[in-house]
């Protein structure tokens, strides 16, 4: 996972608490897995999908 070990790992969350204080990490957890979550569903839809905005008719010269 990104070339991280278990000691960095620990040093990163022992961070975290510092900054943010236990009782903060885990909205801090669940917030950014939500993000992730809306990331990958906005990312796995379908291009074809999307309404275009330029019709073909705007496109032709009078």
């Amino acid at each position: 996972m990104f070339g991280l070990g278990a000691p960095e790992l620990i040093a990163i969350l022992g961070i975290g608490v510092l900054l943010f204080g236990a009782k903060k990490l885990p909205e801090i957890g669940s917030s950014f897995g939500k993000a992730i979550k809306e990331f990958r569903k906005t990312q796995n839809e379908d291009p074809n999908s999307e309404q275009k905005s330029i019709s073909p008719s705007d496109n032709k010269k009078s």
